[in-house]
């Protein structure tokens, strides 16, 4: 199972903002680094203002200058009705889809005007002079991401949480949101309800009754109390039998009434807000959870995306297929090209093609090594494999010698996006949980190669499989496709 750590920074900036110590601040989710909107305002206007009024110049437009002015406008305005300059949006991961989302209803909003002003460039043009909005904004929101992401890591710009539940499930989330940092949340205090032993270090701000006090609004007082003490911003409630329906309802109440924030924590993990759906049954609150797609337009999209994105591919890399087979077999003696059985979806095995990047007696030397393996689980990855050739360390760190799989994309055996394609000894070993992983085809890229491949553990490739498996779509392979780029460039994990 996954092995829990606590990030030091976090928990040592929660328990310093809780006992009230100057010398460890705990910046609030609204103190994110003041640059970010005006960065993000600057970035719009001028990504659109620009490119724009020097296309319309060049097509001698008659006002070139307020054509610009009323794209950079419109541009920033969209931006500004989605809310993407709220403070809890600066800086948040977004992809490329949703800015593509806000640069389409841009292209909407310029159309109508287009009409309404009669102004005549060339409709190419226009929408060429607009495409840099798009990739300057992208640009913009992949610094402020990095830079967010950088200081959430040193436990700065958060949201103080105090968690309120049974010892058992408030723990689990205290466990999961201090093993991870891609979130805004520190926990500084833990409401138990009940009796029971805690971990993780974290400070108990109050206990609450196992049964529903006697007293009117003692909960309420307990949590409140809580709250001030510890300087809260959001109140997460993990739902127990001790602590739900009329009960929760009046702490809610209490903390609404206050002006906090209160968060309820269902239970799921894993699971994509988008198939999250919020329902009423006689005034109960319920959730459902719509099943992974597995069916209809959107897997005939990815099929079609597999066959056409691989054939096309070999066509355009001919040349550079043919520059690597004569690079490898003049570096080392052997086969340009290397099979190795793997299983694909449902556990049947193929056979898939890549290109040659170790010694050809590598798989005997295998168990040779198998002490050096730096990865915890079943994979064996070691950083500075000696079996590697000289162009081969290249091929992998560019990724190069993964482009045969489009043979095996092109026969329907794998994936351009879906999990990493396994052997059959680690297959073997597999729980009912990670079988799971093979209910979808594999791929060529996938969260795994985004999230930073060979230097994930075992059980965090796990979790990014299931949670590809759990939460696709057609639109999230396309956004993991564009991301792949950048991870291959940055080369983070590839040895």
């Amino acid at each position: 199972m996954r092995h829990v750590h606590f990030p030091a920074q976090r928990l040592a900036g929660a328990a310093a903002a809780s006992a009230g110590l100057a010398a460890a601040p705990v910046r609030r989710i609204g103190d994110k680094a003041r640059w970010y909107l005006p960065a993000a305002l600057t970035a719009d206007f001028l990504g659109a203002a620009v490119p724009v009024g020097l296309v319309f110049q060049a097509a001698q437009q008659v006002r070139p200058v307020y054509c610009a002015l009323g794209a950079a406008l419109a541009w920033t305005g969209v931006q500004a009705v989605r809310r993407r300059y709220a403070s809890r949006a600066l800086g948040e991961s977004r992809g490329v889809l949703p800015v593509l989302h806000d640069w389409l209803i841009l292209i909407g909003v310029l159309a109508v005007a287009r009409v309404v002003t009669g102004e005549s460039t060339p409709r190419l043009s226009a929408l060429g002079a607009l495409l840099p909005a798009l990739l300057v904004t992208v640009a913009c929101h992949k610094l402020t991401y990095r830079h967010l992401s950088a200081a959430r890591r040193e436990a700065h710009a958060v949201s103080r949480v105090l968690v309120v539940g049974e010892p058992g499930a408030a723990g689990a989330v205290i466990e999961h949101l201090a093993a991870r940092t891609d979130h805004p949340y520190v926990v500084v205090g833990v409401v138990p309800v009940g009796a029971g032993p805690l971990e993780g270090g974290v400070p108990v701000a109050a206990r609450l009754d196992e049964s529903a006090p006697e007293a009117p609004n003692a909960d309420s007082t307990a949590v409140l109390g809580a709250v001030r003490s510890h300087h809260a911003d959001l109140v997460l409630v993990a739902p127990g039998a001790r602590i739900s329906g009329e009960r929760l309802r009046k702490v809610a109440w209490a903390l609404h009434d206050a002006g906090l924030e209160l968060a309820v924590f269902p239970g799921l993990v894993e699971v994509s807000v988008k198939r999250l759906e919020t329902l009423s049954a006689g005034g109960l609150a319920v959730l459902r959870v719509a099943p992974p797609v597995g069916r209809g337009v959107q897997t005939v999209l990815k099929s079609v995306l597999d066959r056409t994105g691989a054939a096309v591919g070999l066509l355009l890399l001919s040349p550079v297929f043919l520059g690597i087979v004569l690079a490898i077999r003049l570096g080392s003696r052997g086969p340009a090209f290397y099979r190795q059985r793997r299983i694909g979806r449902d556990g049947v095995p193929f056979v898939m093609w890549k290109f040659r990047t170790m010694v050809v007696d590598a798989d005997r030397l295998k168990n040779e090594l198998s002490g050096a393996n730096e990865n915890d689980g079943l994979m064996f990855k070691i950083r500075r494999d000696p079996r590697v050739t000289r162009v081969g360390r290249l091929l992998r760190r560019t990724s190069m010698d993964e482009l045969p799989q489009l043979f095996n994309v092109l026969s329907g055996h794998m994936s351009l996006v879906g999990p990493r394609p396994p052997l059959p000894e680690e297959v073997a070993q597999y729980d009912e949980v990670e079988l799971r992983r093979l209910t979808v085809r594999p791929g060529m890229t996938g969260l795994w190669q985004i999230s930073g491949r060979s230097d994930l553990s075992w059980d965090e490739t796990i979790q990014l499989d299931l949670q590809y498996v759990d939460n696709w779509s057609f639109t999230s392979d396309v956004d993991v496709m564009g991301r792949t780029l950048r991870a291959v460039v940055d080369g983070r994990g590839a040895y």
